[in-house]
């Protein structure tokens, strides 16, 4: 893997971090590993079936706005 250390004042980060009070205009050692890669996934996401309601379908009724009693039941 590869990765990036450098040391250098913590004045330098105070525009991109918050420092903590303990390690203000001390000198600290930065280091930037990489989190995940930056490569899009070419794969087309494929359709999720609900688990909890195998064979189960959901009415287009469901995806309806409430009505304005069901809101405000809701203390919406």
């Amino acid at each position: 893997m590869e990765y990036i250390s450098k040391t250098i004042s913590s004045t330098e980060l105070s525009g991109i971090f918050e420092i903590p009070p303990t390690l203000r205009n001390r000198k600290v050692q930065v280091i930037i590993l990489p989190v995940e890669d930056n490569v899009p996934n070419e794969q087309k996401p494929q359709k999720r079936q609900l688990g909890f309601a195998k064979g189960a379908e959901i009415p287009d009724s469901f995806f309806e706005p409430l009505s304005e009693e069901e809101l405000q039941l809701w203390g919406l």
